[in-house]
């Protein structure tokens, strides 16, 4: 396989993933600011935190409000996370490898490309919100299930699913460091703590998984051992480091790649994650991140093209 077209398809994949976990916070924060009471919420600076994106707001922005936040988000020009810049460049990639994926696949991707793009103003409602948001949410998982079912799985799907987990993996781990981080422990929010955890489960498609495996009740400590530790729910990052490991063992050359992920793995394991304080939790996030940026430039180094160089 050509390297442009493996990386061509990981960030193909990658783009999609992160469109539809965008979607999910947004409707998952609509949702938790219905529940809270008037002056006990989070508001929208959250968000722009999990997707890293708060210096580039706030050149153009001067306030967090839910008008500015929610355009940022779901079609922000200037956003390069945006749900609509995600999509365009998911549509882009898939443009020029067209002769590699299933007509199906192509097709579907440049229908969520005109429907995020002609209905933009649904999204920014309150009426329309919940239900442009799901439709985005339910087509990329048709992608990614039609993808599963009909594209060979060789190596160039190998790449498709290691984008979707490098992805899955970053964004898993925001949504627990932000929303960790901004958990409100005022007096008058201290009743609905427990609400505020599950909507960082439901930030992750986690809560009914989460109750399968943890029991009923939703505490601070099992939320954090679930997500980070579970081996079996496809969006912990125990389990998408598990995959990255599988993917990446057949490709040729790979030994130090699969030394990397062990290292994060047997360090993830090891790790009581269940006693980690605030900061520390969000310091020790912070070495799981570096970790899943390091095993992109890896692969990147390894099987994608370089840049040309420039005089």
């Amino acid at each position: 396989m050509l390297s442009r077209v493996g990386e061509t398809l990981y960030w193909m994949s990658r783009y999609i993933e992160r469109a539809e976990n965008v979607a999910r916070l947004i409707n998952v924060n609509n949702m938790l600011m219905m529940d809270l009471p008037k002056g006990v919420s989070t508001g929208w600076e959250p968000l722009v935190d999990i997707i890293g994106a708060r210096e580039s707001y706030l050149e153009t922005h001067t306030d967090f409000s839910e008008t500015k936040a929610l355009r940022y988000l779901l079609v922000g020009k200037d956003n390069y996370s945006s749900i609509l810049n995600s999509i365009i460049s998911a549509r882009e990639s898939a443009r020029t490898i067209r002769d590699v994926i299933p007509r199906d696949i192509w097709e579907e991707i440049n229908t969520l490309y005109y429907y995020v793009k002609d209905n933009q103003n649904e999204g920014l409602t309150k009426r329309g919100r919940f239900a442009y948001l799901k439709a985005i949410i339910d087509a990329a998982h048709q992608i990614f299930g039609a993808l599963d079912a009909t594209i060979n799985h060789d190596l160039g799907y190998t790449f498709i699913r290691l984008g979707l987990m490098i992805e899955r993996a970053d964004m898993t781990s925001r949504i627990l460091d932000i929303r960790s981080e901004t958990l409100i422990v005022s007096e008058e929010a201290k009743p609905f703590e427990n609400i505020q955890w599950i909507s960082l489960l439901r930030s992750l498609s986690a809560y009914q998984m989460y109750r399968q495996e943890m029991g009923v009740r939703v505490q601070r400590p099992d939320v954090i051992q679930f997500v980070m530790h579970n081996n079996v729910f496809p969006r912990s990052i125990m389990y998408c480091l598990e995959q990255m490991k599988s993917l990446i063992s057949p490709l040729p050359n790979s030994a130090e790649i699969v030394t990397s992920i062990n290292k994060a793995i047997d360090e993830l394991k090891a790790e009581d994650v269940r006693a980690l304080q605030k900061g520390l939790l969000h310091n020790y996030i912070d070495e799981i991140q570096l970790k899943l940026a390091g095993i992109h430039n890896d692969v990147a180094e390894l099987y994608f093209l370089k840049p040309a160089e420039t005089e």
